[in-house]
């Protein structure tokens, strides 16, 4: 199927011991790149990494390593391409090794994607040892920006050097991977935890993920049992959808929604003016709060455009009889513009920051560093 041209005579690790037995298992790493720049870039990073390879037709790199010393070159490789050189570039790992068959073809992937789900073992350890916590940042009155209405909890993953990893990467890898259910299920348990260690006695919102959940009533069970557990009543919880999470099906959502509401709690819908559907879900979905994303607001003062499109998001919700919250305030003048123009609550960097990262109560010396 495939011709190698050239071997490179650099190996990383003998693949044998002393005595001739395997030292590790070694896959097969097939990398097809777009043209012979893309796959200069990676044979210099391979080359780097003391990793052997074999090119062959089509532009293809061919590697026979073990998973961990794949693992170890996807990230410097990727770091390398550019954003279009990542989705044209196709990779495939064999853990078996051996020659390609079509069985293999479905598993291909774009390199963005591979790199993705090839790290996904550290996220695998992460859930199994409960590596997860939640940092809270404050929303408040936007007239009384001292008064605290409700609390948002962000979720946070703590690398085994302690290192913080932030949300959008662990979903990522999530998505990639197939853990997107765990994942969501243990956001909303270091949430429900990190309110009772902080003791928490305001409204607490709590993010969903409609793509993470496959069965809503197991789902809703599974999170009511938390949040009994905890004694916390259900009208202090608020489930905020993110809109650009991408539920197509809004029929569907609603059902989810009407689960959530049925139980006692209260629903918000984010990133409001963030896409061109916001209005439209709005309706539908009619929820208690609407939180109107970041990126309207900043500037909202000097930006006659954005100002009217957020005025009127402000002025729909209020009529519908929903209360606002504008996010990513971060100056004295988009509060100000808040503030006159009636949102009911703020929150963002300019009026308080999210709380420091915590793992069972303690605050690991790396991760104050961190947010220090």
């Amino acid at each position: 199927m495939m011709t190698p041209a050239r071997k490179s005579s650099v190996r990383r690790f003998p693949s044998r011991e002393s005595a001739g037995r395997p030292l590790a298992p070694q896959g097969r790493w097939f990398i097809w790149c777009p043209g012979p720049q893309t796959q200069a870039k990676i044979v210099a990073q391979l080359h780097a990494g003391g990793a052997e390879y074999d090119l062959a037709e089509g532009d293809c790199i061919i590697s026979d390593v073990a998973w961990d010393v794949m693992r170890d070159l996807v990230i410097p490789i990727r770091r390398v391409l550019t954003h279009r050189e990542a989705e044209d570039v196709r990779a495939l790992f064999k853990p078996a090794g051996g020659e390609l068959t079509t069985a293999d073809f479905p598993r291909v992937q774009s390199y963005t994607a591979f790199s993705l789900v090839s790290q996904s073992s550290w996220l695998s350890e992460m859930l199994a040892e409960r590596r997860f916590t939640s940092v809270l940042q404050p929303i408040v009155w936007a007239n009384e920006p001292r008064r605290v209405f409700a609390h948002e909890a962000l979720l946070r993953g703590v690398a085994k050097d302690e290192a913080i990893v932030y949300p959008n990467y662990i979903f990522d890898v999530a998505r990639g991977c197939g853990m997107l259910v765990q994942v969501d299920l243990a956001a909303r348990q270091a949430a429900i935890d990190r309110m009772v260690l902080d003791e928490v006695g305001e409204t607490l919102f709590v993010n969903l993920a409609p793509s993470a959940i496959e069965d809503p009533i197991s789902s809703l069970e599974r999170t009511v049992a938390m949040i009994d557990e905890a004694r916390i009543a259900h009208r202090r919880i608020v489930f905020e959808v993110v809109e650009s999470d991408e539920a197509h099906d809004v029929q569907q959502l609603k059902g989810l929604l009407r689960f959530y509401r049925d139980a006692g709690f209260r629903v918000a819908l984010d990133d409001v003016g963030a896409g061109y559907s916001s209005l439209n879900l709005l309706h539908q979905l009619r929820p208690d709060f609407v939180k109107l994303d970041m990126d309207l607001i900043r500037g909202v003062h000097a930006d006659a455009y954005k100002g009217l499109v957020a005025h009127k998001i402000i002025e729909i919700a209020t009529t519908l009889g929903v209360e606002t919250i504008a996010e990513g305030v971060e100056t004295e003048e988009e509060l100000a513009w808040v503030q006159t123009h009636g949102a009911t609550y703020a929150q963002g960097y300019g009026i308080a920051r999210p709380t420091t990262p915590t793992l069972s109560g303690r605050t690991p010396l790396a991760l104050e560093r961190l947010v220090s």
